[in-house]
């Protein structure tokens, strides 16, 4: 059975079976019945209840044996012990699909984990198809279908798929409000089936839907994910939650699934080209932004408004994304001062000022006369302008009104049922413009912060094991010769022909500056032998309990190297990822690095190079060399190999890296083992 079809029995019953149907008002198997049947559904719908004839003038049947034929789809609202048994029934008659609103199932606990899985696998056996259970249900505007609640029925293109049913129910609430409508909505509850990999994968191929919206809190197959979000041909927009520690921790314990890191999911994210929403505010305009707007040729915008502040706002943030708002030509100066008021500023923004209201036409002329010299025209609607509806028209313009009233939530309205969509914020508004170009080559995208905890006990391993192994992959490691005294130290130290660096060698310190365990350029036998004491003093002095083997002792690097760092960790859900940034003390100041998972290709990797904002010092800024990239992805290549060779490692941070004109140098460098 193909993809699509394999879901149809959920979006497209041509019967459904309410099981659970209830007489009293208020409680969820009376509302269902009642939405399945004002949604304006156009098949049979079979309530069953072992104690009534008749509900909401519809017939009755007292057991699902009794159903004149199987349902495609059974909304299951019955006590959660009984659940099992239902589907049992239903597949027996050959239903094809279930909804199983009632919660109590992995959520509350190991025996509701039990019945969930029990519900799995009674149904996988029968080959139907379950979305659930503790969820709100499904709704498809365009199949007249609404088993679940409210009751909304405006037809429109954004899919809404959520793993939480308020989450969801609210956006298509707010596109219903807006009648802009929705294709889908699916409250995936907890996915003892159904999940967001099988959502995306069958509304994609949905001829109503043109984008898909998801909020998430982890995610169930994340190999099936990642393909899902490779097949999609159409824009994917989530919000992920759990982003904090905390977060994390709440998304766990509500969905029973991985949250994962989530440096690892903006990497997943820019990779596979998802618009990611920091909040349900811009879920919601970045739908409606890909969904009703057509894609600018460029990034020039000419601001047009009655309210000199509101366009300053969306300079702002146009700037902030990359677009650019240049004043007019002369020409198109000289032809807009033969229509506009001369107190009516012609630089950029056009500031119509109060005229507007009087005389609103001048909107429509400005966009007609600018429309040759600019890509968008941001139309700000500042006041209550009446006959705002009549004045864009949908092409090439992004449409915000603010200060309206009464006049703007009408205009909003007509708008919104003319397939224009309008925001009532100049930042939101543009914020959801750049969504239209966001992947393209030189849209700058948003800095991401690196976490690196674990909750495994890791093993850190000896510098010398580590130098080894990542010399035996082709990486330029300096050496670091373990020595327990401060003679052997000095006698080290002589084998090297210029000065030294001494570092403390101790499985229990991973930041050897921070403790003071560093010495640089060190030449000369007192030099070295003191540099060993002040180490060894320090770092006791500051970890007591720590093991203190000795120091390292390796070669000074040659200057003028650009410190990077390149690091992997390995992801409990996606497994091993490459991070790249600025190196040294940088690190942790700027957090201006990039993750992407392995294994990658070579243009992933000069993406995460190319893609940090500290960039131009490795490409050559004022004057500068540009540094050797090229030698940078010979070792991204090689910790690719390394990690996939060794499953073992957990962790590696080479950091920092000195990158040169002409070569590197693997300065120090840490690999932890489970």
């Amino acid at each position: 059975m193909n993809l699509i079809s394999n879901l149809d029995g959920l979006f497209k019953p041509r019967s459904i079976a309410m099981i659970g149907a209830s007489a009293s008002p208020g409680k969820l198997g009376y509302d269902i019945l009642h939405n399945l049947i004002h949604a304006g559904f156009d098949g049979p719908i079979y309530p069953v209840n072992p104690k009534a004839d008749k509900l909401l003038g519809l017939k009755v049947y007292k057991d699902i044996s009794s159903l004149p034929e199987p349902p495609d789809l059974a909304v299951i609202v019955i006590p959660s012990r009984m659940v099992s048994g239902a589907i049992d029934e239903c597949g027996k008659l050959g239903t094809k699909a279930a909804v199983v609103v009632t919660g109590g199932f992995a959520e509350a606990g190991m025996e509701g984990e039990k019945m969930q899985e029990e519900l799995a696998r009674i149904a996988g056996g029968y080959g139907m198809r379950v979305v659930g259970p503790n969820c709100q249900g499904i709704n498809n505007a365009h199949h007249s279908l609404c088993a679940s609640w409210p009751l909304l029925t405006t037809r429109g293109r954004i899919a809404f798929v959520s793993q939480s049913g308020t989450v969801g129910a609210a956006l298509i609430d707010w596109a219903s409000e807006d009648q802009i409508g929705f294709s889908v909505f699916v409250s995936m509850g907890n996915r003892a089936d159904v999940d967001e990999a099988d959502c995306i994968n069958y509304l994609n191929d949905d001829p109503n839907t043109k984008v898909i919206a998801l909020y998430l809190e982890g995610v169930k197959r994340p190999s099936t994910f990642l393909d899902s979000l490779a097949r999609a041909t159409k824009p994917v927009v989530i919000l992920k939650s759990g982003r904090t520690a905390r977060g994390r921790v709440a998304a766990e314990s509500h969905t029973k699934s991985l949250a994962g890191d989530d440096a690892i999911y903006g990497a997943i994210f820019e990779q596979y080209k998802v618009h990611r929403a920091d909040n349900l505010e811009e879920l919601y305009d970045f739908a409606k932004a890909l969904a009703y707007m057509e894609k600018p040729s460029g990034k020039r915008l000419l601001h047009i408004s009655s309210s000199g502040g509101a366009a300053i706002l969306a300079i702002d943030e146009a700037e902030n994304l990359g677009f650019q708002s240049p004043p007019p030509s002369k020409a198109l100066q000289k032809k807009l001062r033969t229509f506009l008021p001369a107190h009516c500023g012609v630089t950029n923004p056009i500031d119509l000022t109060g005229d507007a209201i009087s005389d609103p036409s001048l909107y429509s002329k400005v966009i007609d006369a600018a429309k040759q010299d600019y890509d968008t025209s941001v139309v700000i609607f500042g006041d209550p302008v009446h006959g705002a509806s009549d004045i864009v028209t949908g092409k090439g313009e992004l449409v915000v009104y603010c200060g309206g009233a009464d006049v703007e939530r009408e205009e909003a309205r007509l708008l919104h049922q003319k397939g224009i969509p309008v925001y009532p914020t100049p930042e939101r508004g543009i914020r959801a413009l750049y969504q239209l170009v966001r992947f393209d080559e030189t849209s700058r995208a948003p800095k991401t912060s690196h976490d690196k905890a674990s909750e495994s006990p890791l093993k850190l391993m000896t510098a010398k094991q580590s130098a080894d192994l990542l010399r035996k992959y082709g990486v330029a490691a300096f050496d670091a010769e373990p020595v327990a005294t401060a003679n052997k130290a000095v006698a080290m130290a002589k084998r090297y022909k210029g000065p030294v660096v001494l570092k403390i060698d101790s499985p229990d310190v991973s930041h050897k500056t921070d403790v003071g365990g560093v010495r640089l350029n060190l030449s000369g036998a007192a030099a070295v032998k003191g540099a060993f004491e002040e180490i060894i003093g320090t770092v006791r002095k500051k970890i007591p309990g720590a093991r203190i083997e000795g120091v390292t002792v390796s070669p000074m690097a040659d200057p003028g190297g650009l410190e990077v760092i390149l690091g992997v960790i390995r992801d409990p859900q996606y497994g091993p990822a490459l991070m790249f940034g600025l190196g040294g003390i940088f690190t942790e100041i700027y957090r201006d690095v990039k993750f992407c998972l392995l294994p990658a290709k070579v243009s992933d990797f000069k993406g995460m190079i190319r893609g940090i904002q500290g960039y131009p010092l490795l490409s050559g800024f004022r004057g500068q060399k540009p540094k050797d990239e090229k030698a940078l992805i010979v070792v991204m290549k090689a910790l690719s190999k390394l990690v996939k060779d060794n499953p073992e490692i957990d962790q590696i941070d080479l950091n920092p890296i000195l990158v040169y004109e002409k070569g590197i140098s693997v300065v120090d460098y840490r690999i932890y083992t489970r």
